[in-house]
């Protein structure tokens, strides 16, 4: 019997496998010619470069190179995170001191990205810690961990979230502290695990106005951020205007926009983008979806919006099970429902800022694309967390079961009788009777 985490894994599984095709595809060079070194219309310094550098395609380098060994990280991530039933978080014996532990190393982690010798400087940004070969994204853990801060908060202290004082402030204060730790170096994910976060808070309790009221915080750090880094700025002028600066600011988007224009209707076929030879920077990681819309066209931007919907609606399916029933705190509890909810907010806004980057609906910013961009500890970390939604159905299946239940709240056998009597044209209790 199908299963509504059966969707969630093959949207994940086929958006993987697009990744793991259109990463190689914009890693494609083409071989150069020494006859334009002959003709003079290339130097032989920039040939030599260009030929010490060519790596051809090859069956070994798509189903064993490195997007490959992550696809296979991600699903082993999520294979064990299914085994996790997220409740247990709050009904452990430790659980009080387990989130003061999530959020340590949080901070720790972000922190050690300012220590010469641990942290490590990727395009002008310290967002790594270890060698290249198995570098860490602190701001990752950051990202996912806060969910199960809020989470937790809102159900542990539930009583308080209508306090402005003892609710608002405390929860408050963590975030802002954690986000301007992630956003000294990446202002893209620390604005999204802050719109992720208090988001949640609303969604779990909070006074609606407490959470609007956020947003002046925000703003005011967004602000602070922009004026410490004068490129950030000058990401913003383009933004308006990306024609102003085609050259600087406004190059990247200039060249997405190319590519997207030069896909039309139905693409240039995989591997003939001509903005992935060295016009559209950061073509594997943050802009690949340019590179999707040049080579596979409106269809293939399609089939991924269509896969990240598939994925998104068949997880907000599992978090919902039962939430109209009497048994609904039951079979899905406070804090799993939360967690859900949030990992799939998170996942939804991060496709979404990276969609409207890459048409120019929103200033450039360094968002992934989940499972599409090439990456390491993204591709990871959230196969981990998409595991967690497998992990709640699982035990709202358990769960069910204990109490005589369907996965929908509803006596065994509810769900044969409504059928029955639809088909009769009768009342579900006559059927039932009968």
């Amino acid at each position: 019997m199908l299963r509504m985490s059966h969707g969630v894994i093959l949207s994940m599984l086929a958006l993987i496998v697009i990744g793991i095709v259109m990463v190689n595809s914009a890693m494609l060079e083409v071989k150069p010619d020494e006859a334009l070194v002959h003709s003079g219309a290339m130097s032989r310094e920039l040939f030599e470069r260009l030929d010490a550098r060519y790596e051809p395609i090859s069956f070994e380098s798509v189903f064993f190179g490195r997007p490959a060994v992550l696809a296979l990280l991600a699903f082993a991530a999520l294979f064990g995170a299914s085994r996790i039933d997220p409740e247990r978080i709050m009904t452990a014996r430790g659980a009080r001191s387990l989130v003061p532990w999530i959020l340590g190393g949080i901070v720790v982690t972000l922190a050690l990205t300012q220590v010469p010798g641990v942290g490590r400087e990727v395009n002008g940004s310290a967002r790594w810690i270890g060698p290249a070969f198995l570098g860490f994204q602190p701001s990752e853990l950051a990202k996912w961990g806060m969910l199960v801060i809020v989470s937790w908060f809102c159900v542990r202290h539930a009583d308080r979230l209508q306090s402005f004082r003892r609710g608002f402030l405390p929860a408050l204060g963590v975030i802002a502290f954690i986000c301007a730790l992630i956003g000294k170096e990446d202002l893209g994910t620390a604005a999204l695990v802050f719109v992720s976060c208090s988001l949640l808070l609303m969604i779990g309790g909070m006074r609606w106005w407490y959470v609007i009221g956020l947003l002046p915080v925000g703003a005011i750090g967004a602000v602070v951020a922009v004026k410490l880094e004068p490129y950030r700025m000058a990401r913003l002028v383009s933004y308006m205007d990306p024609w102003a600066d085609p050259q600087g600011a406004g190059y990247h988007t200039i060249q997405a926009l190319s590519a997207i224009a030069g896909g039309g209707f139905w693409g240039r076929g995989i591997g003939n983008s001509l903005q992935k030879f060295g016009y559209l920077p950061e073509d594997t990681t943050d802009f690949i979806f340019a590179i999707i819309c040049e080579e596979l066209g409106v269809i293939g931007a399609m089939l991924i919006v269509m896969l990240f919907a598939s994925l998104l609606l068949c997880g907000l399916s599992i978090v919902m099970r039962g939430a109209k029933s009497r048994e609904a705190d039951a079979l899905v509890p406070p804090f799993s429902r939360l967690l859900g909810t949030g990992i799939l907010l998170t996942v939804g806004l991060q496709v979404l800022i990276n969609l409207m980057v890459v048409t120019g609906l929103a200033p450039t910013k360094g968002i992934a694309l989940p499972f599409i961009s090439s990456g390491g500890s993204g591709w990871v970390s959230t196969g981990f967390a998409i595991g967690l939604l497998i992990g709640i159905e699982r035990a709202t299946a358990r769960r069910a079961r204990e109490l005589g239940v369907t996965e929908d709240g509803l006596p065994l056998g509810a769900e044969s009788d409504a059928a029955a009597a639809d088909a009769q044209g009768r009342n579900p209790t006559e059927v039932a009777a009968a």
